[in-house]
C-alpha cells in the first residue's frame, strides 16, 4: 500500500556541493534545528521533489525505476526518506520534536551564547582582541565623523569581519569615550524571522569578551505596548550574525558589560511586493510608533547601532550573471547603492523606501528593513558615509557594505 511522503521543508538552505569528489546538492539547516549537513547524489536530486505532501512513494519508486532502471527500488527510497528525516529536514514529527526541543533550550537558557565565535571570528577573549585590534588599528583611510558631539548611531556590516573590517573601523571608529555610558538600541536584519515582526530577547548577549547586559526594562516596554509586531524570545536571536557581530565590536571599544537593547528587524516583504509602506501594516504602525517615543523620551541616553549589508548580487544570490566587485555590473550597483545612501543621509525615509520598491529591490538589500525602521523612529537624523565597499563573497557573487555615522541634525 503507497505511503504519503512528508514535505521537505523549504527553509533549509540548497546549494551545489563544494566537495569536487562528492557532487550534487548540499542541504543543511539555516535555521540551526539540526546540525545536519546532506549532499544528495545528482541521481536523487529530482526525487526531492517528492517529498512534497502530496506524492506517495509509489510514485517515487517509479522515479527511481526510470533513472535507474532497477526495478527493486525500496531500499533506495525507504533510505532517502528516512536519511531526509532524521537530519530535521521534513516536515514530520522528527522534526517537529526537533524544533520545539530547539525553541525551549533557548527560552530556557539563561544568556544567549555566541554562535559565531570560532567561525567568522576568534572564540578566545585574547586572540579576538588581538584581531579586533589590528582591525582598528590599520590605517583603512576613513574620514573623520564631521560632528562627533552630536553623533547618535552607526551603521556598520554585518558580513564576516575579515570581510568588512575596513567599513567595520569606519564606524567603531566614531564612537566617542562619551558614549560609554550609553544603551546601543542595536538593530539587526533578521534573514530568518518573520516578516513585519520584531524580534526581542531578554537575554545577555555572551561573547568571548564577556557578557553585555541587556537592557530589560526597554524591552519589557516595547514588549508590553507593541503587541503582536514582537516576537518575545524569539528563537532566531539564538544563531543570527547581524547583531553578534555589533555587540563583540561594542564590547571590544568599551568593555564586556555594554549595555544594549537587540531588535532584529524581519523583512518589509509585503511592502516591497506588494506596494504601500511598511506602516500601513498596523502591528508595523504600532512598533514604529512605540519605538520613536522611547527615542524621544531617552535619547539623552540611547545610541543606535545598525548591523546592515547591502545589495547581493551574483549566482549566489539567483542572479544570472556571475558578480566581480567593482567590476562590469558592480559599478552601477555601485551608483545605484549611493543613490540610496545619500536620502539615507538625508534622513528621507520616503525617499529611500520608494528606492527598495523599484523592481521589488532587484538590489536585495539586506538592511533595508533595519535602516527604514531606524529612519522613522529617529527622524532629527542626518547621515555620513564613512567607507563604501563591495566584497566577492565568493567567484561569483558580491555583498556591498558600507560604514556610516548618524548625527543629529
Amino acid at each position: 500500500m503507497s505511503e504519503l511522503l512528508p514535505k521537505l521543508r523549504m527553509n533549509l538552505d540548497f546549494m551545489p556541493s563544494p566537495v569536487p569528489e562528492r557532487p550534487g546538492l548540499l542541504i543543511r539547516d539555516a535555521y540551526h534545528y539540526s546540525d545536519a549537513t546532506l549532499i544528495i547524489p545528482p541521481v536523487l536530486t529530482a526525487c526531492l521533489e517528492f517529498f512534497d505532501g502530496e506524492r506517495t512513494d509509489t510514485d517515487l519508486k517509479r522515479q527511481l525505476y526510470e533513472l535507474t532502471g532497477e526495478l527493486d527500488t525500496k531500499e533506495l527510497v525507504d533510505h532517502l526518506h528516512t536519511t531526509l528525516s532524521e537530519a530535521g529536514f521534513l516536515e514530520d514529527e522528527i522534526f517537529e520534536q526537533i524544533r520545539d526541543e530547539a525553541h525551549q533550550a533557548f527560552a530556557d537558557a539563561p544568556v544567549r551564547k555566541p554562535a559565531h565565535a570560532g567561525t567568522a571570528y576568534p572564540n578566545s577573549a585574547t586572540e579576538l582582541h588581538e584581531v579586533f585590534s589590528q582591525y582598528m588599528g590599520m590605517d583603512a583611510g576613513n574620514p573623520e565623523v564631521s560632528n562627533p558631539t552630536k553623533l547618535i548611531g552607526v551603521a556598520a556590516p554585518h558580513v564576516s569581519p575579515f570581510g568588512g573590517w575596513e567599513s567595520y573601523q569606519a564606524a567603531y571608529r566614531a564612537l566617542t569615550p562619551e558614549h560609554r555610558e550609553k544603551t546601543f538600541v542595536v538593530l539587526g536584519t533578521s534573514h530568518y524571522g518573520a516578516p513585519d515582526r520584531f524580534g526581542l530577547t531578554r537575554k545577555p548577549f555572551d561573547t568571548p569578551y564577556g557578557c553585555a547586559v541587556t537592557d530589560r526594562a526597554l524591552v519589557d516596554e516595547l514588549e508590553s505596548k507593541a503587541g503582536a509586531a514582537v516576537s518575545m524570545e524569539d528563537y532566531c536571536h539564538s544563531f543570527e550574525h547581524s547583531i553578534e557581530f555589533q555587540i563583540a565590536f561594542l564590547q571590544h571599544t568599551y568593555g564586556p558589560e555594554v549595555k544594549i537593547l537587540p531588535i532584529l528587524c524581519g523583512s518589509y516583504a509585503k511592502s516591497i511586493y506588494m506596494g504601500g509602506k511598511p506602516e500601513e501594516s498596523e502591528e508595523v504602525k504600532r512598533f514604529l510608533d512605540v519605538l520613536g517615543e522611547m527615542q524621544a523620551r531617552e535619547s539623552s541616553r540611547l545610541c543606535w547601532v545598525l548591523g546592515i549589508d547591502m545589495a547581493h548580487m551574483g549566482q549566489r544570490y539567483g542572479d544570472e550573471f556571475s558578480a566581480e566587485a567593482d567590476a562590469r555590473e558592480m559599478v552601477s550597483v555601485a551608483a545605484r547603492d549611493k543613490r540610496r545612501i545619500e536620502s539615507i543621509n538625508g534622513g528621507k525615509a520616503e525617499e529611500f523606501w520608494d528606492q527598495v520598491q523599484e523592481n521589488q529591490d532587484d538590489l536585495k538589500w539586506c538592511g533595508s528593513s533595519p535602516l527604514y525602521t531606524f529612519l522613522r523612529a529617529v527622524p532629527e537624523a542626518r547621515g555620513q558615509l564613512l567607507r563604501y565597499q563591495q566584497w566577492n563573497i565568493d567567484e561569483q557573487s558580491v555583498v556591498s557594505f558600507a560604514g556610516m555615522a548618524f548625527t543629529r541634525c
